[in-house]
């Protein structure tokens, strides 16, 4: 039997999806070891309110930390709780995520327990007494497989990648201590600004409409915007060299040194795929690519093609969407 430890990332008082991920991702792993999902939940006083969400993702154990200096995310603090308290619960996996915060937080509580870290990872399992996983590497061409045999195993999941399941369980909540005070944490976040959109945020949309430089113009961009409200739950992305032009702001890049996702559906609209872009998009769960040039490396990874302008294709989209949701 072997428990494993998933950290639950919220903003603002809220859970994130990929906290949802984790727990979702650790109960997989645990119902395959007969173990316990123990989910740390860290955040200002009121935090524990969201213990029942996680139970019913499949955590039989909310660990809650709250205090003042928690509300908004505090790497120092939540970095040492958090290896505390792995390595007082002897747990066999800590799952967190690969997100801007998980990027940041995980080498640090490696770093504490001596252990190293895969990241990005799109797959786990337990196999006797290793930890299986798999990760994109060298600019997402290569899907590796590692072993992890020490103990714990601290892992990063890749955003997105993992499909939310309903496993409820009469989550325990637990109130836990933070180590140190958090207050005396030497790095402060005084402020948090948010973007002016109100828009999904890429990252945790089920449906993005990326565009490249083959919507011509950041005024062209107001068609892959049209499509992406008639999904209703669409994000609207972008390449690299569009938000270099000052066509799109950089929250909203894909690719290798942008942001990673994986939705159930990506329409790329006028994008050749370099591979540095295919970095960030290729686990998404279906993916349709618009080109009018037939022999775009994009093609190559897409389920669906359209041959075609992007300036009369996605109005058509647009329009086939809408009318869609009109008979629902």
């Amino acid at each position: 039997m072997a428990n494993i430890l998933a950290f639950a990332e919220q903003r603002s008082g809220e859970l994130r999806k990929v906290a949802l991920e984790n727990v979702t991702a650790a109960r997989a792993l645990a119902d395959a070891t007969g173990g316990e999902v123990h989910a740390l939940l860290v955040g200002a006083p009121g935090i524990a309110q969201k213990a029942e969400q996680l139970g019913k993702h499949g955590a039989d154990v909310v660990l809650v930390c709250e205090h003042d200096a928690l509300g908004d995310y505090n790497a120092e603090a939540v970095a040492a709780l958090a290896a505390e308290r792995i390595k007082s619960g002897g747990y066999r996996v800590a799952v967190f995520s690969t997100s801007a915060q998980g990027r940041d937080l995980l080498p640090r509580v490696a770093a504490k327990l001596g252990v190293g870290v895969v990241t990005d990872v799109t797959e786990a399992r337990i196999e006797g007494d290793a930890v299986i996983v798999k990760h994109p590497i060298n600019i997402g061409k290569v899907i590796a497989t590692a072993s992890i045999a020490g103990t714990p195993a601290v892992i990063g999941l890749r955003p997105g990648n993992t499909t939310l399941v309903e496993n409820p369980k009469a989550a325990k909540v637990e109130q836990v201590q933070p180590v140190g005070d958090p207050s005396a944490a030497r790095v402060k976040v005084k402020e948090m600004k948010k973007g002016a959109s109100a828009k999904l945020d890429i990252g945790e949309a089920p449906v993005v409409i990326a565009g490249g430089r083959g919507l011509k113009s950041a005024e062209g961009f107001k068609l892959a915007e049209d499509l992406a409200d008639a999904f209703g739950n669409a994000a609207v992305g972008a390449t690299r060299a569009v938000c270099d032009d000052g066509w799109r702001p950089h929250s909203e890049q894909i690719g290798q040194t942008g942001r990673v996702v994986s939705p159930d559906l990506y329409i790329a609209a006028g994008i050749s795929g370099a591979i540095q872009h295919l970095a960030g998009m290729r686990t998404s769960r279906t993916i349709v690519a618009i080109n009018k040039d037939k022999e775009a490396p994009i093609f190559k990874i897409a389920d669906y093609g359209i041959v075609g302008d992007v300036a009369e294709v996605l109005p058509a989209l647009t329009a086939a969407v809408r009318e869609a949701r009109k008979s629902h």
